[in-house]
């Protein structure tokens, strides 16, 4: 249930026209230098940071990974770079106009803004959404900009509900009155956007997708257990990655996952714990190292006492993905997940949380997580 919270914008607001004004600054510093090396007889180019495994580090101390100082030059020159260079100042010149009209753009809008038939050839700009994300990601890199600082939002993906309340844009969303659908995690939940104004949950527990949440929801668990419920609709995208950090960092809140017991869970659980390569750039707003990863585990088959028709059979793919997890720097010295992972292996197959509804339709919310919460029987 939403309402109008007295307290107003004006502070977000201020907070954004600041915002606003920096990043303008750095995109016209970054076109400035191009056009000054275009004058002075020298080649156009941008330096844009790797964002690669090579130029990806582990930070023990900080238990996140990191973008190296490595970049890669862009030449306006160069056969194999003139494409990329163009689609990048497309790209940057559309995001200006984004931030002097003060509106926000969807990626799929924006590749569709930059895209066109370039005069005199049968070249295009862009050939499909594939190409245009990568440069924009590039771009906030490059730029040491947010996307959402660029004005740019992706699709809404995951959902939550339980007991907090929420204030987005202006709006007060109590979050224990949202009946079976929950709310839709926004793509963007920077504070200048969402607020938390009243907080009585204990912790934060994740699951995997939407089926499974509808199951905790159903049962009310939330409420039973006084939490906050999400799902990420599989891979979480940033904005439940990045609301599942502050709610971790502002409210202390822990952050519990339960995952499929399969080389594509235990990934997931990577990702939200230490960050991801691609987006390493981001990790400080998005990894949440003191996540903790409480199930389905590969023990569950036996502890539960599962029958044989919830065995799905490994695939190469899936032993070749396992093998790579367990060579993890985070994972490489954990005794506890190479334990995990190597009687995944030696198990032969993988199951998914759904698979405990063998044990009865709500054996998940009323025995299996509870039992394991009261114990503290996770992985970190």
């Amino acid at each position: 249930m939403a309402k109008k919270s007295a307290g107003g914008t004006s502070e977000a607001l201020k907070k954004l026209k600041v915002r606003d004004a920096r990043t303008m600054s750095k995109l016209v510093e970054l076109a400035d230098d191009v056009a000054k090396r275009a004058i002075a007889g020298k080649e156009p180019r941008l330096d844009v940071p790797l964002r690669t495994r090579s130029n990806t580090n582990w930070n023990k101390k900080r238990g996140i990974l990191e973008m190296g100082d490595a970049t890669s030059e862009r030449e306006l020159f160069n056969l194999n770079q003139a494409k990329q260079f163009m689609q990048t100042m497309v790209h940057m010149s559309n995001i200006k106009e984004l931030i002097e009209t003060q509106k926000t753009s969807s990626l799929r809008s924006l590749f569709y803004a930059a895209k066109h038939t370039i005069e005199g050839t049968r070249e295009n700009t862009f050939d499909d959404q594939d190409e245009s994300d990568p440069i924009l990601e590039d771009i906030e890199v490059t730029l040491g900009a947010l996307r959402e600082e660029l004005h740019i939002f992706a699709e809404n993906r995951g959902g939550l509900i339980g007991n907090i309340t929420i204030v987005d844009k202006g709006d007060e969303i109590d979050c224990r009155r949202l009946g079976s659908s929950g709310l839709m995690i926004a793509s963007i939940v920077e504070p200048e956007i969402i607020q938390f104004k009243k907080c009585e949950a204990d912790f934060v527990l994740h699951v995997e997708k939407g089926t499974v949440w509808n199951r905790f929801n159903e049962d009310r668990f939330w409420e039973k257990h006084n939490c906050i419920l999400t799902h990420g609709g599989g891979q979480p995208a940033r904005g439940c990655r990045r609301l599942l950090q502050r709610f971790n960092q502002e409210l202390k809140l822990p952050i519990i996952c339960l995952l499929d017991c399969d080389p594509w869970g235990h990934y997931i659980y990577s990702v939200i714990k230490q960050g991801s390569i691609s987006l390493a750039f981001e990790s400080t707003r998005l990894a949440i190292p003191e996540a903790k990863f409480l199930g389905i585990r590969s023990k569950d088959y036996t502890e539960c006492k599962l029958p044989d028709s919830v065995k799905i059979e490994l695939k190469e793919t899936d032993i070749k993905r396992a093998k790579e997890i367990m060579a993890y720097p985070w994972f490489q010295d954990h005794k506890g997940w190479q334990k995990e992972m190597q009687r995944l292996l030696d198990n032969g197959f993988k199951m998914e949380v759904e698979s405990l509804v063998k044990r009865g339709i709500s054996f998940v919310t009323e025995e299996y997580v509870p039992q394991r919460l009261k114990a503290k029987d996770w992985l970190d």
